[in-house]
């Protein structure tokens, strides 16, 4: 039984209640002359009485539904039950009035008896069809009896009252089943509806927390790159006046080129984060789970971090361990090491421990330090892009409120339980748990790169002559043969007047490019054109997780710009390696660029 379908029944059976305290008076008074005065008396009595007991149950269940719905939940079916007994002794008293009728012979007081009975039935459709077997109870009791009588008569008024009764209770059982299976659906709607506006609530509350996060992104963001771009703008200045001066002196051209240095390893390193978590939301990066050796692991780190904790003059610490655990060892590594330097970063005193602790057949790997600590209210907002604290000028040297977002959607990827433990002003334990596995057999052995040697025939695809020529520069004084274009069809225009009739080992493309084209539709037109599935690297500024995950579904190579020299021949040379004996950095005797 529903509880609100009893909640229906008990709220609609006031206009019935109401009824029975105005009809036995007027029934009374038709009825006086025929039926003995006490009968009458003792039948009234019982029906206020009767009715008086049911007005006070439901004031005890309304009293009941107020404490808590989870009472009425529990008890809707006893609170059902309860009221359809009182209503077939309510029905039972008022079916008399049926027998009453008929003691004389009289055809107005027939009629009067079966009007007052059949109002009753008809009106008992709305307050007792929530609970069916209420009304099918009630409805056999208020017409037995005048049946009963129907029959027993010999006259043929008898026999009609006894089709019409036929009638009635099958017309109002046909009514009962219609209101009742209206009052489900409408029970069913109203969850609906209710359903619904709570989603669009917690949409709505979702799409203004994301504007606010959006918001805070962006100036964030803006402000994060504008400076070292500012910062780069005022260097470039002061190099130029002092070029117009004469001769630059070598020791503040270096001096220059330091700072130059420095601010552009911090802006590659801003966007660098901000296309972990671009690459995080799109779903495009993979998981390459392995058994991982976590005594390896802590070592790297151990080094990673040595000279910073110098820095700093804290107290460094790494818990030797002969965990194993199946995880991607790349992705594990970023956790940690975001979370380590969070660790560096807000500690002023004292000490940093990365250990771990076996919990069943997990492992949890834990960072310790007694840095500031996280205010309880904020232990969920940390975990959000640019959410950082105690850190309102946006001081670079305490980071760019990325590394803990980067850490949770890295962490939900890999299924690996993220957990925080913090005290104001006395430190914080991030933790994270890892499946434990035993050590294998021969412990897995990285795979050696493979020297470089042999001309590489690269196609450069961009549309912005600064870059190509760039690309070009690089490659070139690398010793690789290239032939820059601007599109797919520039390019095939040098190849056609190269006329070397050497293949072509590699594409690197651009993905916007002019026209409304892009990099992977320069690469298919370049492939149609040589006739064989060369290899291609997309390079893209974009952040869209869309566009990543499309350059991503392509198969190609995607690299993030800005990039360096370094990454881009660890590209080239890990596409190439499976087709050729060696990969790259061919010296420029081996062969001369073509530009």
């Amino acid at each position: 039984m529903q509880p609100h379908l009893v909640d229906l029944l008990y709220r609609q059976s006031y206009a019935v209640l109401f009824s029975n305290f105005i009809i036995p008076l007027p029934v009374a008074y038709m009825l006086w002359s025929v039926v003995p005065g006490d009968t009458l008396l003792w039948w009234m009595a019982a029906i206020y009485g009767l009715t008086i007991a049911r007005v006070l149950v439901s004031r005890r269940y309304f009293k009941h539904s107020r404490r808590g719905a989870d009472q009425i939940v529990e008890n809707a079916r006893f609170w059902a039950w309860r009221f359809a007994i009182l209503s077939w002794a309510s029905s039972s008293l008022w079916g008399l009035l049926g027998w009453f009728g008929f003691l004389s012979t009289q055809p107005q007081l027939q009629a009067f008896t079966t009007i007052v009975l059949t109002g009753l039935v008809c009106g008992a459709i709305p307050s007792l069809s929530a609970f069916p077997i209420a009304y099918i109870g009630s409805l056999a009791a208020m017409l037995l009896p005048l049946a009963a009588r129907a029959v027993m008569g010999d006259a043929a008024s008898d026999t009609v009252y006894l089709l019409f009764v036929i009638c009635l209770a099958g017309v109002n059982l046909y009514y009962s089943r219609v209101s009742y299976r209206s009052m489900v659906e409408t029970v069913q709607l109203r969850f609906e509806n209710l359903s619904l506006i709570t989603q669009l609530k917690t949409e709505r509350d979702k799409a203004q927390g994301a504007d606010r996060a959006k918001s805070r992104f962006l100036a964030a963001a803006s402000h994060d790159l504008r400076q070292p771009i500012h910062a780069l703008s005022l260097f470039n200045s002061t190099l130029a006046a002092l070029a117009e001066r004469g001769d630059v002196k070598s020791a503040d051209a270096r001096n220059l080129a330091g700072r130059v240095k420095s601010i552009t390893a911090n802006l590659s390193g801003l966007l660098n984060a901000l296309l972990d978590v671009s690459r995080l939301d799109a779903g495009i990066v993979t998981v390459a789970r392995e058994p991982v050796a976590l005594a390896r692991l802590f070592d790297d780190l151990h080094g990673e971090f040595l000279g910073k904790a110098e820095e700093y003059r804290l107290d460094w610490t790494v818990v030797d361990t002969g965990c194993w655990v199946e995880t991607d060892p790349m992705m594990l590594k970023r956790v940690l090491g975001n979370l380590l330097t969070n660790a560096f970063h807000y500690t002023d005193r004292g000490r940093i421990l990365l250990g771990c602790r076996r919990r069943g057949a997990n492992v949890e790997i834990q960072v310790f330090d007694t840095g500031i600590g996280i205010p309880s209210d904020q232990q969920d907002a940390i975990f959000d892009e640019f959410h950082q604290l105690n850190n309102p000028a946006r001081d670079r040297e305490k980071g760019l409120g990325l590394g803990l977002a980067i850490v949770r959607r890295t962490a939900d990827l890999l299924g690996h339980p993220l957990r925080l433990v913090s005290m104001q002003g006395r430190g914080s334990l991030f933790s994270i748990t890892v499946p434990s596995v035993a050590a294998p057999a021969t412990p897995p052995v990285p795979e050696s790169q493979l020297p470089a040697t042999g001309l590489i025939r690269i196609i450069v695809i961009d549309d912005d002559r600064d870059v190509l020529d760039a690309i070009g520069l690089l490659l070139t004084v690398l010793g690789c043969m290239i032939y820059p274009a601007r599109s797919a069809e520039d390019a095939i225009q040098l190849l056609i007047a190269a006329a070397t009739g050497a293949p072509v080992d590699l594409i690197i493309a651009d993905y916007r490019l002019e026209n409304a084209t892009t990099g992977l539709d320069a690469v298919d037109e370049l492939r149609a054109y040589l006739k064989q599935p060369v290899p291609a690297i997309i390079l893209t500024g974009d952040t869209s997780p869309f566009v990543l995950k499309t350059i991503s579904d392509s198969g190609h190579h995607l690299l993030n710009k800005p990039i360096d020299g370094d990454h881009l021949q660890q590209a080239i040379h890990a596409i190439l390696r499976p087709v050729r004996s060696k990969a790259l950095l061919a010296t420029s005797e081996q062969g001369q660029g073509v530009a």
